[in-house]
């Protein structure tokens, strides 16, 4: 929009619709690039929907359910502590502690970025003034540029609409106001599964249904059934090719009826249900109609590689403008937008965004997959470290694992990696790293990893692919 000089920097008006993730790094960034800037939500300090209601709540009960299913299993090293007791006031005020802590974090860094803050709903009047409704109000703001980080909202399909308490999604789920005796979640996918399994661990029988062939779909198969074999035990059931047709609130429960994929019907009753099947871009009701803006099909703000609309003077990032729906991207996408805003060179090209799924164990990957590979026409090979030849996963009682490479052929150039097993969501950095910065499987072989790690994984991976890990004879070789 303009030269990336500071004083034409300091005259430019920045309003950024949604403090999340994408949002408040958007609005510092921007401020300590000189520009004037206000941010806007619903709530009373930046941190949006993963802080609220999201990514660091649910963290806190996962970590709080592998430690359950940790000490369960310390019998087996010879340490026994009995069931646990769980006291769901005690742990709700401590996730609650989690997100007031960090939130009021945020609103200090907000105050001291000199950003000012407008608390209500964002409306789009015309491409260079927004209207802040609150309490009745409506206050306008003019902007010389707008970014649009509005994020997401779960997804209910019309046919399980009913009016009931016992039936929640994610952000009711992450509420915490009781341990069902049973609980169904529908939808197999990483949110389903993830508060699937703490509900779990807290003592619910835990019934998944998923109308695909598959749990986890699209994830790669192999670093899935490490998951799979983990759920058997933990899950009451796991039914694939299954349909929930329709749910009326009785006495005592929820009565479900459930389809197979041969349309054999069957009745049952649950405490509760969790309605895990996906989540929607917040982009209606934005006033993009007065702009030059325009969604796709799928509700997403149709952006270029700078984050900009048709429209010129906004932008859109995060969940709003489109797949993968992750925090970090987001948080990528915040700096892109502010640097083309300010008239420097930027663009959003990642090759490697990584995505975790934090069940126990984690699933991680970022890059191309063998399969990617194939269809883009690159000769890559897969190699695989099984985590059964890892020291530290074997003194840790986890060597279910799994570290996979794909690597060009050729250039030895790594194009992207998989993780399955406890801490897969940290180990995937390095491959981050690796496909962004061009490392060739020797780079990776030839580092020296401290030992006993999990993060030798790696390193013996990319030796797999020479042929000479010292712990594990591979059929490449």
């Amino acid at each position: 929009m303009v030269n990336g000089n500071s004083s034409a920097s300091e005259n430019l008006r920045l309003v950024v619709l949604g403090a999340g993730p994408g949002g408040y790094p958007a609005a510092f960034h921007a401020a300590e690039r000189g520009l004037d800037v206000t941010l806007v939500d619903t709530r009373p300090q930046p941190g949006g929907v993963c802080l609220y209601e999201g990514c660091i709540p649910s963290k806190a009960f996962l970590h709080v359910a592998k430690l359950i299913r940790e000490a369960r299993h310390a019998s087996d090293w010879g340490v026994s502590f009995g069931e646990p007791e769980i006291d769901v006031d005690a742990l709700r005020d401590w996730k609650d502690g989690v997100v007031r802590k960090m939130t009021n974090g945020l609103g200090l860094l907000r105050r001291q970025h000199n950003v000012q803050y407008q608390q209500g709903y964002g409306r789009i009047r015309d491409a260079n003034q927004l209207n802040i409704e609150s309490n009745g109000e409506v206050l306008p703001i003019d902007f010389d540029a707008l970014i649009l980080a509005t994020g997401s909202t779960p997804v209910v399909p019309r046919s399980l609409q009913i009016e009931s308490d016992r039936v929640m999604d994610s952000t009711d789920a992450l509420e915490l106001r009781d341990v069902p005796e049973s609980l169904l979640v529908i939808g197999g996918g990483y949110i389903g599964l993830e508060l699937g399994t703490v509900y779990a661990e807290l003592g619910a029988e835990v019934t998944v249904v998923e109308a695909l062939p598959e749990i986890l779909s699209g994830v790669e198969r192999d670093l899935v059934r490490v998951l799979e074999r983990s759920l058997r035990s933990r899950l009451k059931a796991t039914r694939v090719n299954t349909t929930v047709v329709s749910m009326t609130e009785v006495e005592g429960g929820i009565e479900a009826v459930i389809a197979d994929n041969e349309g054999v019907e069957s009745t049952e009753i649950f405490d509760r249900v969790l309605i895990a099947t996906g989540r929607r871009p917040n982009s209606a009701g934005l006033g993009l109609h007065r702009t030059q803006a325009h969604v796709d099909s799928n509700g997403f703000i149709v952006t270029d590689r700078q984050r900009r609309t048709a429209e010129p003077s906004i932008f859109a990032i995060g969940d709003v403008a489109g797949e993968p729906m992750l925090a970090h991207k987001a948080t990528a996408e915040a700096s892109v937008a502010v640097e083309a805003i300010i008239g420097e060179p930027s663009s959003f090209r990642p090759l490697a965004v990584p995505a975790v799924i934090f069940t126990d164990p984690e699933i991680a990957w970022c890059g191309l997959t063998q399969a990617d590979a194939t269809s883009l026409d690159i000769e890559a090979a897969t190699v695989s470290f099984p985590w059964a030849a890892l020291g530290r996963a074997s003194a840790s009682g986890r060597n279910d694992g799994l570290t996979r490479l794909v690597i060009e052929r050729g250039s030895e150039r790594i194009l992207g990696m998989q993780v399955v097993g406890p801490g897969a969501g940290e180990l995937i950095g390095e491959g981050v790293l690796a496909v962004e910065m061009g490392a060739r499987a020797s780079d990776l072989a030839e580092s020296i990893h401290a030992h006993p790690t999990l993060n030798e994984s790696i390193m013996e991976a990319a030796q797999v692919f020479f042929g000479h890990s010292p712990h594990y004879l591979s059929r490449r070789r």
